[in-house]
């Protein structure tokens, strides 16, 4: 990728849930598509923009229908590329990988920027469930990538479901469910906050220094 960048990260809703559902829902409707409860329908615009600029390169027989899309639904980490790829890119130079993360939150209340900023939230333990797929198996053209999307969102807004009402997300396919929990280091934050003060600290004395020397 660009810049020698590992990772590109992509927030297909567009907008907080809270805000985007009614919207969603109502596009749903008048679209004949699922109504959402835990998620909303992404929107396929920039995911298009990424894939057409650093997505895989297909040759002309590459298949990009809806139904190439829907190979592999079921399983949590889908192995082999679906679409004849031409091998004449550097490693590193496109997307290879699509990483689907799936977030669920204490009681269904999500995490606010405001919480995280000051800290004001009580501890709590949030479930992030991940699912890979290669770029390859993404159709190249409008429709097929759109629903590509979709399928995912409507995948995920079930997995929510199932999770809000056991705890647990489904497992499906006979690829391996591991769980791994993660814990804040609260010696890294400390240290963290205390860089960024005392870098803003700095900052100020500079910026006030270089104002009284020229006015």
């Amino acid at each position: 990728m660009p810049l020698g960048r590992q990772f590109m990260v992509l927030f297909p809703e567009g907008g907080f849930l809270h805000k985007r559902r009614e919207v969603s829902q109502r596009f749903a409707e008048k679209n004949n598509l699922p109504k959402l409860e835990y998620v909303s329908l992404p929107r396929a615009g920039a995911m298009k923009v990424i894939m057409e600029e650093i997505g895989p390169r297909r040759d002309e027989g590459a298949s990009t229908s809806k139904e190439n899309a829907k190979k592999g639904d079921d399983d949590n980490f889908n192995k082999s590329p679906r679409t004849k790829m031409i091998i004449d890119n550097k490693v590193g130079d496109s997307i290879e990988w699509i990483l689907d993360v799936t977030i669920a939150y204490p009681d269904r209340i999500p995490l606010h920027l405001q919480d995280v900023v000051c800290g004001i939230r009580p501890a709590c333990t949030t479930h992030l469930h991940y699912r890979l797929y290669p770029s390859s198996e993404v159709p190249s053209d409008t429709e097929g990538m759109t629903q590509w999307l979709y399928d995912r969102f409507i995948e995920k807004d079930a997995m929510l479901e199932e999770f809000y009402k056991t705890g647990k997300f489904p497992s499906k396919g006979s690829g391996p469910y591991v769980v791994r929990q993660v814990r804040q280091d609260n010696l890294r934050y400390l240290i963290l906050h205390s860089f960024f003060i005392a870098s803003t600290f700095l900052q100020y004395n500079i910026f006030n220094a270089l104002w009284s020397y020229f006015w």
